[in-house]
């Protein structure tokens, strides 16, 4: 799945928010957050995994 999923880089915390307000159609994204950053989505009922950054080639 994370292959699969648009890489959003740094607009990550922005690209979810979007998508859960439906202002852009939901989709499968990956990218980088900070720790306040995700705690802020999780705080706003945006579900998300944190997972540890992998190198592009090692995403299966």
């Amino acid at each position: 799945m994370a292959r699969q999923a648009e890489n959003v880089g740094e607009r990550f915390p922005e690209e979810a928010r979007r998508m859960h307000y439906e202002e852009v159609p939901a989709r499968a994204i990956r990218g980088v957050a900070t720790p306040d950053e995700t705690r802020e989505l999780l705080e706003e009922g945006i579900a998300v995994l944190p997972a540890p950054t992998l190198p592009e080639g090692e995403i299966h």
